[in-house]
């Protein structure tokens, strides 16, 4: 099980913020913990980003990276 979130919702967050499970969780963007997160790649993503995550759609990677973030695989 994974806790999974798309690209979209993270739009919100300011230039450089680094994205974690527990970033997201106190920002109240994830409400509930499920697992270790997952990023979908549904939503447009124009902030610089710093995404630690256990997984990666291909589509959320790209649009990460698109926006001059970066994606980093973190233990599930």
């Amino acid at each position: 099980h994974y806790t999974t979130i798309n690209v979209g919702k993270l739009a919100s967050l300011p230039a450089g913020t680094e994205v974690t499970l527990t970033s997201l969780m106190d920002a109240g963007i994830v409400t509930q913990n499920d697992g270790p997160l997952k990023m979908l790649g549904d939503g447009e993503l124009n902030v610089s980003l710093n995404v630690k995550a256990a997984a990666f759609t291909a589509g959320a990677r790209n649009k990460i990276e698109a926006a001059g973030g970066t994606c980093e695989v973190t233990q599930a």
